[in-house]
């Protein structure tokens, strides 16, 4: 397991998603990290059985936000050295990569995971110019 110090800016998976963030503190087995840019979109739906629409409940999953705090295993922290996109930008070209990976094929799963990341992504810009 790799130390990490409070102000370090990290790359961590949450979920299906992964993000850029700041250790803002140590605690004991976990860090807190403070979320500044989306690398990858949360997957939706079911995490439990992915990639599955029937007898599932069909989960919307929004990124974290922007300065939003959470709690992450040390052992899957890495370092990240490159410079930080802009949060909006980075969650926009998050969005738009997973929507093109989607499309590729046309799965049942795929229609239903479009059609959250649409509902997801209209929450996302409201009042917003990302």
């Amino acid at each position: 397991m790799s130390n990490h110090d409070i102000g370090d800016r990290v790359q961590v998976p949450n979920k299906s998603g992964i993000y850029i963030g700041e250790i803002v503190e140590d605690r004991q087995d976990k860090y807190l990290v403070k979320i500044l840019a989306v690398v990858k979109h949360p997957m939706q739906g079911d995490l439990h059985h992915p990639k599955q629409v029937e007898n599932v409940i069909f989960h919307e999953r929004k990124a974290l936000a922007q300065f939003e705090k959470v709690n992450i295993l040390k052992g899957v922290v890495t370092p990240y050295v490159d410079d930080v996109m802009d949060y909006g930008k980075s969650l926009k070209i998050a969005v738009e990569n997973y929507r093109n990976q989607l499309e590729i094929k046309d799965t049942a799963y795929n229609v239903e995971a479009l059609k959250a990341l649409a509902s997801i992504e209209e929450s996302y810009y409201i009042g917003k110019i990302y």
